[in-house]
């Protein structure tokens, strides 16, 4: 199959700069797919399109502050470093800006010299495996001298006051390089109104890494290969989803990253969802069979990107591509602080 067929035209200015207050004011398009119908509500209306006994399931993950900016040792070469995947002993997998600059023997400095970063490799996606030299704790010393890590679509940073907005109300265990922006419309009342409805709630996690947001090169989908990311299913979540399974109840999936963490275990598990942790680069594309999902609330995502080829196996690609114009045509707002898409 062709990436090309993915491909759809975005007018720039549908692509959401800020994000919209209060969270659950953005829109939300249903689709569904058996017959690829849309309806237009807004994210709120959620309330009333989950039923009781369905389960929701969330990405827990928390973004780290992983953009950091500093200088080539003994050098005037400004450098961009975003963090993505610990690899243990204050060793991680970055992408690095200008990475030609960059070779095996280099060093970064941060902060004044508070943060060294030492170029120890390369990595099989062009980027650079570093290790960290650093006095005290990294997580505060991030906490300072780090910004998120917003989408390059997005042109100006988020001031610190707004930092939260780029994660989720129910967010906890830091390990993300971008957020899993499905979870960013909802707020703590409208979790209490769905758990008050009779909607389980409950969370798996994966850290959302190069995987999810590295961009398709080839010409054929099959010739893609995905980045690992690190997830992990509790025994409370994966018993809460296989009974409802069983009792012929939805799982309502917020998110690809958590289709993604399902999928990987169903998929491993002749559909039965077990407690387990691990790497996953599953990639899901039209013609794969779902095994853990009946639903799933997303954003809109990029042309030609993973992410849209994973919901198009879902709903069907026409169906999709349709709802994308229909989406365009009523000014939805796209990519990480834009508008929601449930499909059912």
């Amino acid at each position: 199959m062709e990436v090309a067929l993915f491909d759809y035209h975005l007018p720039p200015e549908a692509i959401a700069q800020y994000p919209i207050e209060p969270r659950d004011a953005s829109k939300l398009m249903i689709l569904d797919r058996r017959d690829g119908t849309v309806e237009h509500k807004q994210f709120r209306d959620l309330l009333e399109e989950l039923q009781r006994g369905d389960v929701l399931v969330l990405n827990r993950s928390r973004v780290l502050p992983a953009r950091l900016y500093g200088q080539k040792a003994g050098t005037d070469v400004a450098v961009e470093m975003v963090l993505l995947t610990p690899q243990g002993n204050d060793c991680w997998d970055v992408l690095v800006r200008p990475g030609r600059r960059l070779k095996p023997g280099s060093t970064i400095i941060f902060a004044d010299g508070r943060l060294h970063a030492d170029v120890i490799g390369t990595t099989a996606f062009g980027g650079r495996r570093v290790k960290l030299r650093y006095a005290g704790d990294l997580a505060p010393l991030l906490d300072e001298i780090g910004q998120m890590p917003l989408p390059p679509y997005i042109v100006q940073a988020l001031p610190p006051e707004q930092a939260e907005r780029y994660q989720t109300v129910y967010a906890r265990e830091r390990g993300s390089a971008a957020a899993p922006t499905a979870g960013l419309h909802f707020t703590p009342e409208l979790l209490e109104a769905l758990a008050a409805r009779g909607v389980e709630i409950t969370s798996v996690l994966l850290h959302v890494g190069l995987g999810t947001f590295r961009p398709v090169q080839a010409e054929r989908i099959d010739e893609h290969v995905m980045h690992a990311e690190f997830y992990q299913i509790e025994a409370d979540a994966a018993e809460r989803i296989n009974r409802a399974r069983q009792e012929g109840r939805r799982v309502i999936a917020v998110g690809t990253t958590v289709t993604r963490t399902l999928e990987t275990v169903a998929s491993q598990h002749s559909g039965k969802i077990i407690a387990a942790s691990g790497w996953t680069d599953i990639f899901i594309y039209p013609g794969y069979t779902f095994q853990a999902i009946d639903g799933l609330i997303t954003n809109f995502h990029l042309p030609k990107s993973t992410l849209l080829m994973l919901i198009s196996a879902l709903a069907g690609r026409e169906a999709v591509l349709n709802a994308y114009q229909q989406a365009i045509a009523a000014d939805y707002r796209f990519f990480s602080f834009g508008d929601a898409m449930f499909i059912r």
